[in-house]
């Protein structure tokens, strides 16, 4: 297991896409919709291309999964306005989409969802230089009475802006990928 206080660091990860191969079954969370999701749809919907989920390891304990797939953002209202302004004259901007974010419940606070968040960055920007355009990264932030368990802090930690604001259910939000080209709600 994880040493108590320490931080993760990126090279003591391996990730691999899940596949038959993968024991899921002891992979524990807070939040049992995620953790029913990896073990019933992730592989499923992989194999549907739906999306695509990357398993992550540390000393060969799965201690977290994070799931992609294809999104848009529509532009509506003030962020129609802001992007004309820009001379950007779509109805739509496209982006990946982080479908699942979870970390193993024994590993939270250990920088791990992190680097899912910077690995997620990571790939919206190899598709956007090696395959198609991707201006954006967005997530449907999980609510949570629990202030230390509500996503929505975690995320805007990390340079999110909130797209709809909720207060039940999930929380819209997205990064923007083109530096210093900020919208704010």
């Amino acid at each position: 297991m994880a040493k108590e206080t320490s931080k993760i660091e990126s090279h003591e990860i391996v990730i691999e896409k899940i596949n038959d191969k993968h024991a899921l079954n002891n992979f524990k969370s807070y939040e049992k919709e995620l953790v029913d999701f990896l073990i019933e749809d992730a592989l499923n919907n992989q194999k549907q291309k739906l999306s695509v989920t990357f398993l992550w390891f540390y000393e060969k304990d799965l201690v977290g999964y994070v799931t992609l797939l294809n999104d848009k953002i529509n532009l509506e209202g003030n962020l129609k306005e802001f992007f004309r302004e820009k001379d950007i004259h779509y109805k739509s901007l496209p982006a990946l989409k982080i479908g699942r974010l979870c970390v193993h419940d024994n590993f939270l606070r250990k920088g791990i969802g992190r680097l899912m968040v910077l690995f997620s960055i990571q790939q919206a920007n190899e598709i956007s230089e090696n395959k198609s355009g991707c201006r954006f990264i967005t997530l449907d932030a999980k609510r949570n009475e629990k202030r230390e368990l509500d996503s929505i802090h975690f995320y805007k930690k990390l340079g999110f802006e909130v797209l709809k604001e909720r207060n039940k259910g999930t929380m819209p939000m997205y990064l923007d990928l083109v530096p210093n080209f900020k919208f704010n709600t």
